[in-house]
């Protein structure tokens, strides 16, 4: 996710603080002020990092020459200065959208008619400008929900306008239709007449139904129409944006200036205000809509290189720089990255021979230095010399926090966030600016967990930059390491631009050496190193380094770390943090290897490499390293001793470092960080550890280590704040480090109005150094003199149980779980939930395809491949549900697979989930669904083992509560129920879990389907309420229990039983006859010769089966599954005649009599009657209906051909003879609507549109509408298309113009002409 909030709220991928300052620095504080340069200034902070002293000194060298790739969230090509370049070069050079989320599928190809109208993909006639040079006359049509291609914030206004202009039309229509029901009111005082009553009831429905749609409003937005097409040398684009407008003569397609790949913008409407750009792949096949994903992406832009003339010191740190834009925040997934994204954004990078790229997101991963990204970034910077900075993360302010990929990678130089009394005082606003600079509270601190620094340097982090223009500002205040590495960025750019104008060449290697040895320590204390890295970066120094360095090798050191005598793990850094490691002496065997660029000369430069190398350690006394190291091309190793008996407690950090004895001017050569955490023991029983008095002010961080006791699971901990004035905020962080898992972090943001005390409890593993990082926010207090006391306590508890996670295995048997309490006596009071399903499928069908573009290609000239799997399910009902992937999911960068994205869609096309790595659960209704899940790389071999891919659709099921015993056989005999005990230490107890009963497990579960959910065993000693849910309790465990086979089914005894009364031959009659019925039905009819066969079987079965109402049935069945594209008349004459004989094949009185006793069945022969007749029931309704519809839909034919006759006639001054045809065709329609109603309900959802036709005969459309809205609500499984477009026609009828809009809209949601591209 970005790195970054618009507010001081705590944000999602880091943290920060520095040391607090003593009271005699507090004077400095009054002499701080602000003229009006300074303010500005401060907005764009440039002289913390030493680029403003820079571009003075060296105007020329202000970013020209250097283009940096933004691989963030999108941009707006329109925002304030980002459109030329200090030297009147194009600022923005490419604009892409990486992640696919802009595509539209543009393969559908049209033709012009005479008139140069074509057909969009929407089903809107378009327009062609005539002057279009266009030679093939093809023309690519593809149409998208321009919701899908704007920001939640964006989408929200747009919403808010439009339903602002939607209720002034429809309150205008609620007024006519209200008017219209008062006039017939006025004009028909009684109305007795049931014509009357029917006509004031559809004025009435016509009122209740504007006034529902105003209560069901749902804006799901315009759809845009894209034309696509090859002018002889270019691609080009052109958008129909009319439904976008109020104004019908805007937005239309051929007014639209038509648009090539990334040479210009467009404007979607004025309403929105929202730039996007186009570009096109695959031959036409696709367009690709880009627009930002949130203001993020452009605010990172303008504080790398804005320019604006008219204000220099608003200036991004490198105006004269260049940029491309690429896209990694998906629209679809709210701006979260994703694999498919990071990859494309790295080929867009390489391809346009990027000098940089800044990237300002980040996740917690795994594992440090891991997963394909890493691996793609890792080859550019070692083959293409690509700088690469990102963000260290916004978790902190607890140790070991950095985020993926910018805090853990040894390719990317990762940033921390620095903030400077000016940036306080003037971007932030605050009363009074600390006395000096400090880290953000929240920026993510080293080391990683492999020992790593994490943080390489820092830079300013926060800013006010330009933003969209959708955002109806210029400028937006940001802070977060999204923004301290875009300055980072933009001061690495400046260098680059010297190094270029002075034909210096440079490496990636070369510049972090430069950042990290001319860096500004922040703080006085050796460890403040984990906050800040190296130190706030100075670009007139970094500068200076590589003018005098220029000379030496470019080389990268790389550190492999082992504990002597083992070659797993291997790290970067020596990371001592648990009891037992940090308080023995330990050896190190360091391994550095020098690397060269890819192509270096084996003679020239690897030949010929040699350094004399002094290695120092910043303390002799606990870090111990030989004297010299004669370093060649190959590598050397030595040892480490590290000796950290003498330490006291808390965090410890020291550096092993090389210099080159010919130039120790050059400084560290490489720098092997040595972190040493000494944890407090808790000897106390029951185990109770304070810490008091603590002083805090603005900024200031205290830190705690805690052995958290054997038998601990978890803590209760009590805050009490005293001694302050103003209102303070404080950052409550612990944290622990387990092998294979991201770091185990709890975190709590909380206000002090006044002094007070608050509690709090968290989960924590036994054994292990915790954490505890407490920090007064760096804004908070600031303006006052008095510092907050604080008192911290912490209480471990803990119950002990034999196995974590619990697995019942669908046998009726329990499960033993023993419990004990190893530090003080505990009450065991276990619950145990099961709330969720998860169903297994396989996939029903798997494509591997080739991906045919160039942004799909790799550095190494090898495609990516993509497979998709598609999976089948069905709910019974309407659920909310989510996949489970297993294998794939809650990872990005620690993975070696490349992307994963998944679509949930119905069988109208009509999409209702979309998501990746982090599903979420959707709400689906009741209905069939098709799962695709898109995966790609380039290796064909690690698809081909994916194409069975297990995923599970994951769903509430509701409280499954298990049964506690205190005996085995307790499950089955219901005795011995379990409740609750007093665990005493050291003494174990036991307990049986039982299996759900079989009634609790839904209907239909299919074997191997697992119930999953949690159990808890003890609860808060500060919370006298009994949790009846294990999350309300402090510690909970995953519990699942697979669901075993089904029931055999039972031999169908039934069945044979009701035929032992008729003889041998009867049954062959029946069944030869069944089976001549089956394979009629079966028949096709796609061709007049098949119908012809087809007609011919019906007359000789007919022949041979008189009245045979099962033969007739499906007579009139195959009819109606017949296309109608031949004479629809003959066709609906047909269907009538069919449904005659149905009707008449059946003594409908006979039937009455029988359904008419509500005895119910004595014997099985009685049971096979009645659903005999309740069959010939149905087959008789499906009859009288059918025909009432073709009866309907036949007069509705033949009055378009009276009136084509009528209009005939009246050109030649003659009038047609008017007939009782018309007259008795509706008497016979109402005597067959009536025969409907005596045999079933005509308003369910069954049969409800022959009285929607029925009132629409009548003239009611307002009823009619009614009755339809009425049905399409209380259909269990999606609505018919044929319902909605039946639903369009009444609107349009009536000429409720807004409504018919709306519908259409939400047309193209509910049945789109293909699925979206991944």
């Amino acid at each position: 996710m970005p790195c970054s909030s618009s507010e001081t709220s705590r944000v999602g991928c880091g943290g920060g603080g520095g040391g607090g300052a003593g009271e005699s620095d507090n004077a400095c504080v009054a002499d701080f002020k602000l003229n009006e340069s300074t303010f500005l200034a401060s907005l764009m902070p440039k002289k913390e990092i030493g680029a403003d002293r820079f571009i003075e000194a060296h105007p020329e060298y202000d970013g020209r020459g250097v283009v940096i790739a933004i691989f963030d969230s999108g941009f707006d090509p329109s925002a304030a200065g980002l459109h030329v370049t200090s030297d009147g070069k194009p600022k923005v050079l490419d604009v892409i959208d990486c992640t696919g989320s802009g595509d539209i599928d543009t393969s559908t190809v049209v033709k012009a008619n005479e008139d140069g109208l074509i057909r969009g993909a929407s089903g809107v006639p378009l327009v062609v400008n005539s002057s279009w040079k266009n030679p093939t006359g093809e023309w690519r049509v593809g149409c998208k929900l321009v919701y899908e291609l704007f920001t939640d914030t964006l989408t929200s206004r747009v919403k808010k306008e439009r339903r602002k202009t939607w209720d002034e039309k429809n309150q205008e229509e609620i007024a006519k239709a209200v008017k219209n029901l008062y006039d017939f009111d006025q004009k028909h005082s009684k109305v007795d007449d049931a014509k009357l009553k029917k006509t004031r009831e559809d004025f009435q429905s016509r009122v209740d139904y504007l006034k529902k749609q105003a209560d069901n409003y749902e804006d799901k937005g315009p759809v845009i129409d894209a034309v696509v097409w090859h002018d002889g040398e270019v691609w080009r684009v052109a958008l129909d944006t009319q439904s976008l407008e109020e104004d019908p003569d805007c937005g239309k397609l051929a007014d639209f200036s038509p648009l090539t790949n990334y040479r210009q913008y467009g404007v979607f409407s004025r309403l929105d205000a929202c730039s996007f750009v186009a570009n096109v792949y695959d031959e036409g096949n696709v367009l690709s809509i880009v627009t930002d994903s949130s203001p993020h992406g452009t605010h990172v832009a303008g504080i790398a290189s804005a320019h604006h003339p008219e204000e220099h010191l608003l200036n991004g740190v490198a105006p004269g720089a260049q940029i491309i834009s690429c896209k990694i925040g998906d629209s679809r997934l709210g701006s979260m990255e994703t694999g498919t994204g990071l990859t494309r954004a790295l080929i867009a990078a390489l391809e346009h021979n990027c000098d940089l790229v800044n990237m300002s997101y980040g996740e917690a991963a795994l594992l440090p230095d891991y997963g394909r990204f890493v691996d793609l970034v890792t080859e550019a910077v070692n083959k293409r010399r690509l700088i690469f900075v990102s963000s260290a993360g916004n978790n902190g302010p607890a140790l070991t926090t950095v985020g993926a990929p910018g805090g853990t990678t040894s390719s990317i130089i990762g940033i921390g966030a620095y903030v400077s009394p000016a940036m306080a005082a003037g971007a932030h606003s605050v009363v009074e600016p600390p006395c000096e600079g400090l880290e953000y509270t929240w920026s993510s601190r080293g080391p990683t967990s492999d020992g790593d620094l994490g943080v390489c340097i820092s830079a300013a982090g926060g800013a006010v930059a330009p933003v969209p223009t959708w955002t109806l500002q210029r400028r937006m205040l940001m802070n977060g390491t999204s923004m301290s590495s875009p300055s980072a960025c933009g001061a690495i750019a400046l260098l680059l631009s010297a190094m270029k104008a002075e034909g210096i060449p440079v490496s990636p290697y070369s510049v972090r050496r430069a950042l990290e040895n001319t860096s500004t320590p922040v703080g006085d204390l050796p460890e403040d190193k984990l906050s800040t890295g190296q130190g706030l970066m100075q670009v007139d120094k970094a500068y200076e380094y590589l003018k005098q360095f220029k000379d030496y090798p470019c080389v990268f050191y790389q550190i492999k770390v082992n504990l002597s005598g083992k070659t797993n793990p291997t790290s970067r850094g020596i990371y001592l943090r648990e009891p037992t490691a940090s308080r023995q002496s330990t050896e190190w065997t360091v391994q550095v290897e020098p690397k060269f660029h890819e192509g270096a000369s084996n003679l020239k430069e690897l030949v010929p490499f040699e350094e004399c190398l002094e290695l120092h350690s910043t303390n002799e006394g606990i870090v111990r390293v030989p004297d010299y190291l004669l370093l060649t091309h190959n590598g050397r190793s030595f040892n480490v001793v590290v000796d950290p008996t003498n330490l006291e407690d808390g965090v410890h950090y020291f550096e092993v470092y090389g210099i080159d004895c010919k130039a120790p001017q050059r400084g560290p050569l490489f720098r092997i960080p040595v972190t040493i955490i000494i944890p407090k023991t808790v000897a106390s029983r029951p185990p109770v550890i304070s810490f008091q008095q603590m002083s805090f002010i603005s900024g200031h961080i205290e830190r705690r280590f805690i052995e958290v006791p054997l038998g601990a699971t978890w803590a209760e901990a009590t805050i009490r704040t005293s001694g302050f004035d103003t209102t303070r905020r404080f950052y409550i962080d612990t944290l622990q480090i387990c092998p294979l898992r991201r770091p185990i972090k709890w975190e709590n943001a909380t206000t002090f109005a006044s002094p007070s005390a608050k509690s709090f409890a968290f989960p924590v593993v036994s054994g292990q150094t915790m954490e505890l990082a407490l920090a007064q926010f760096w804004s908070s207090g600031l303006g006052s003199r008095e510092p907050t006391i604080v008192d911290f306590e912490i209480a471990f508890h803990g119950i002990g149980v034999n196995k974590e996670e619990l697995i019942l295995d669908g046998s009726e048997a329990p499960i033993k779980v023993e419990a004990e309490a190893l530090l003080a006596s505990e009450k065991l009071v276990p619950i145990a939930v099961l709330n969720k399903i998860r169903i297994p499928y396989q996939p029903v069908d798997a494509q591997l395809k080739t991906l045919a573009t160039g942004r799909d290609r790799l550095l190494s000239g090898k495609q990516i491949l993509a497979l998709t799997l598609t999976y089948k399910f069905k709910l019974e009902e309407a659920a909310e549900v989510k996949p489970y992937i297993p294998l794939l999911n809650n990872r990005i960068y620690d993975t070696k697979f490349e992307s994963q994205f998944y679509m949930i869609s119905d069988a109208n096309k009509r999409v209702y989930a979309m998501g990746d790595v982090y599903p979420e659960s959707s709400k689906l209704p009741k209905g069939e669904y098709k799962l695709q899940l898109y995966l790609r790389h380039e290796n064909v071999q690690l698809l081909e083992k994916l194409k069975l891919l297990i995923v599970f659709i994951e769903r509430n099921i509701g409280e499954v509560r298990l049964s506690l015993h205190s005996e085995p056989d307790g499950p089955v005999t219901g005795n011995g129920a379990f409740k609750s005990s007093v665990l005493m230490p050291g003494v174990k107890e036991a307990f049986y879990l039982g299996p759900p009963t079989k009634d609790k497990i839904p209907k239909n579960t299919p074997q191997g389907s697992v119930l999953v959910g949690e159990i808890s065993y003890g609860k808060l000693s500060f919370d006298d309420k009994e949790g009846m849910n294990p999350k309300d309790n402090p510690v909970s465990y995953p519990i699942s229990y697979v669901v075993p086979p089904n029931k055999p089914e039972e031999d169908k005894k039934a069945a044979s039983a009701s035929n032992s009364c008729k003889s041998v031959s009867e049954r062959l009659e029946e069944e030869v006859r069944d089976i001549k019925i089956k394979f009629l039905g079966n028949l096709k009819q796609e061709t007049e010769e098949d119908r012809s066969e087809w007609r011919k079987l019906c007359s000789c079965l007919k022949s041979e089966y008189p009245n045979s109402t099962p033969l007739l049935a499906k007579i009139l069945e195959s009819l109606l599954s017949r296309s109608e594209a031949g004479d629809k008349i003959s066709h609906h004459e047909e269907i009538i005649d069919a449904a005659n004989e149905v009707i008449l094949s059946i003594d409908v009185d006979e039937l009455a009599r029988f359904l008419l006793q509500k005895s119910e069945p004595e014997d099985e022969e009685a049971e096979n009657l009645k659903k005999k007749m309740e069959t010939t029931r149905d087959q008789l309704a499906e009859a009288l209906y059918q025909k009432g519809i073709a009866m309907a839909r036949l007069a509705n034919l033949k009055a378009r051909d009276q009136i084509l006759i009528s209009l005939l006639l009246s050109t030649i001054g003659k009038k047609e003879d008017e007939g009782e045809e018309e007259s008795s065709q509706k008497d016979k329609f109402e005597e067959n609507y009536k025969e409907l109603t005596k045999w079933v309900d005509v308003k369910s959802s069954k049969f409800c549109t022959l009285t929607v036709l029925r009132e629409k005969r009548l003239s009611r459309p307002g009823t009619a509408l009614k009755v339809l809205d009425e049905m399409i609500q209380n259909e269990n499984e999606t609505a018919s298309k044929k319902l909605y477009e039946m639903k369009l026609g009444l609107l349009e009828e009536i000429g409720w113009s807004h409504l018919v809009t709306y519908e259409k809209q939400w047309m193209q949601v509910r049945f789109p002409t293909s699925l979206p591209l991944f």
